[in-house]
């Protein structure tokens, strides 16, 4: 999991454009995908992370926007990529207004025979690197951006999920989403009184590769979320929305 920030894929070298600076974790696919979509769409710089320079290049001539979109290989719980990648965006683009904690996920058969992250019957191989991204890694992005977001008055936004607000038997997924929603407040907390802003947004049912397949029926669009995150990073300046949390319509619990 020590992975190194190992290239930077754009750098056109144009000015910066009017907008904020945006990082995202996780940015290729899913709500980090549609996020910085939406985003660049709205005239922000945008930096994205991803583990895989392949899915990041593909992405990266996928959406455009060269002149205000950097590419950075890192995975999100390794401290050096993660502080390179903070490193590198500011130095791209100047400064940074907001960080978007996003990268995270199940385990890759979350959802096969009793669960792979239920206590019982789950594989503990299997649970090292779903507790290192989705806890450690928006602890580490926190670390390294709070110094440079306190000189912007920005905003830190953190992709919890519902299943960090309620109990699910035996399950650790939604223990590490507990532990996201806990760490938003206390980052809170902390950050406040530096002038930064602090957002958890808790999504519901998505379609995306969580579900590796099984798509519930009534699942979001990622688009849904990007918007959710989106009205976050367009507070008027002085205003600290702490909790957002975003279920499709037919979503019980």
């Amino acid at each position: 999991m020590n992975t190194s920030l190992t290239d930077t894929l754009t750098d056109s070298g144009s000015s910066p454009a009017a907008g904020k600076t945006v990082l995202i974790t996780g940015g290729t696919s899913g709500i980090g995908a549609a996020t910085a979509r939406l985003l660049l769409g709205r005239g922000h710089r945008v930096a994205v992370t991803g583990r895989d320079p392949g899915r990041l290049k593909a992405f990266l001539d996928e959406v455009g926007h060269a002149d205000r979109v950097l590419g950075l290989v890192a995975d999100a719980s390794d401290w050096d990529a993660t502080n390179t990648a903070v490193t590198g965006t500011v130095e791209r683009f100047g400064s940074l207004d907001a960080a978007v904690a996003n990268a995270g996920g199940a385990s890759a058969d979350h959802f096969g025979t009793g669960g792979a992250d239920v206590m019982d019957g789950g594989d503990p191989q299997l649970w090292a690197p779903m507790v290192l991204a989705n806890v450690l890694g928006p602890a580490l992005l926190a670390k390294a951006t709070l110094p440079h977001l306190e000189r912007s008055r920005g905003r830190l936004v953190l992709v919890g999920s519902v299943a960090g607000t309620k109990n699910s038997p035996g399950n650790l997924y939604s223990a590490t989403k507990w532990a996201v929603v806990g760490l938003a407040e206390n980052l809170r907390l902390h950050a406040t009184a530096r002038g930064i802003g602090v957002t958890v947004v808790n999504p519901g049912l998505i379609d995306t590769a969580f579900w590796h397949g099984q798509v519930p029926p009534i699942a979001m669009s990622p688009d849904s979320v990007a918007e959710a995150i989106g009205f976050a990073l367009g507070q008027p300046a002085g205003v600290d929305l702490n909790t957002v949390t975003i279920r499709p319509v037919g979503q019980p619990v």
